[in-house]
């Protein structure tokens, strides 16, 4: 047979099956991704029974509201954001795989403003890179700080041919510190983190790129645009509108204001907008989530398959 019959009967075949592959990766299992602020799983000064305790982990019954959540949630990725050190990460872990939730491949990045409230990532999945970044810093009125939280960053394989790139952020919170306004700090992490999306989608401009965190401050403010980069062009991040089953958009409860909040988000690439499964993506409600922490999470369901 001569190379140019066995083409055309390749690709007469590969026409022939193509309905089958397409119809068959369609079907492919969604996959859950979940972001959560998980309120100071960590040691730290607390009041345990009465007393000043110096170096006291999160209380059990807060543990165990929020892993009963996310047991609930069954998520194969779960990024989340003050959590201790190794120890508190792997103690998260452990719980989980326990309940049937075995996430063996973590991530993490320290606080460099040294309260050890870190972001973390845990995923069933391989993470085939890490392109972190705890080392940007900003000047603010001619005095240089760091990203306290700064920037993690992780490939993750979901399979031989669906990579996502995970980004998890934590901006600077809207607590007073004399370093320097605090809105001024969040806009500089904002910009900073910006600039490293740019970096990635100029890399890959088709990349599917997430990013999920907790933002401290609302959509309309400039550290979120400032994030989400030029509308209408191909590297904007877009605003993943979640809601939970009532309606309710908020994220955040800071009780000594009374007030309730959407600080954490979601945003996406162009590459990633033809994946996500909106109607099944929402904010996670349950009877007890304020006593695992003041925020809620975030389910973001993916079909892992290039649109």
């Amino acid at each position: 047979m001569s190379q140019s019959l066995r083409h055309s009967l390749f690709f007469l075949l590969v026409g022939a099956f193509s309905p089958i592959l397409l119809a068959a990766q369609d079907q492919a299992a969604p996959i859950t991704a979940v972001f959560y602020n998980v309120r100071n799983y960590l040691a730290m000064e607390r009041r345990v029974d009465g007393e000043i305790v110096a170096d006291a982990g999160k209380p059990a019954a807060e543990v165990e509201a929020l892993v009963a959540a996310l047991v609930d949630m069954r998520p194969d990725i779960l990024g989340v954001c003050e959590i201790g050190d190794a120890t508190f990460l792997a103690d998260l872990q452990t719980r989980l795989k326990d309940k049937g939730i075995d996430l063996p491949n973590t991530l993490s990045i320290p606080d460099a403003s040294g309260y050890n409230r870190n972001l973390a990532l845990l995923t069933r999945f391989p993470i085939m890179a890490d392109h972190s970044r705890a080392d940007y810093t900003y000047t603010l009125e001619g005095t240089k700080l760091p990203f306290q939280r700064g920037v993690l960053d992780a490939t993750i394989a979901v399979s031989p041919t669906y990579h996502l790139r995970y980004v998890g952020l934590h901006l600077k919170s809207k607590r007073d510190v004399p370093e320097g306004d605090e809105s001024l700090m969040r806009l500089n992490e904002a910009r900073l983190a910006r600039e490293h999306i740019d970096t990635i989608l100029s890399r890959e401009p088709g990349a599917n790129v997430i990013v999920m965190g907790d933002l401290n401050d609302l959509r309309i403010e400039p550290p979120i645009k400032t994030l989400q980069g030029s509308y209408g062009s191909d590297s904007y991040l877009t605003s993943l509108t979640l809601k939970d089953d009532l309606g309710f958009t908020w994220t955040h409860f800071w009780s000594y204001a009374d007030s309730y909040s959407r600080f954490d988000y979601a945003l996406y690439s162009k590459g990633l907008s033809g994946e996500l499964l909106r109607d099944e993506s929402k904010i996670y409600h349950w009877p007890d989530w304020d006593k695992a922490s003041d925020h809620r999470p975030l389910l973001v369901k993916i079909r892992p398959v290039n649109k």
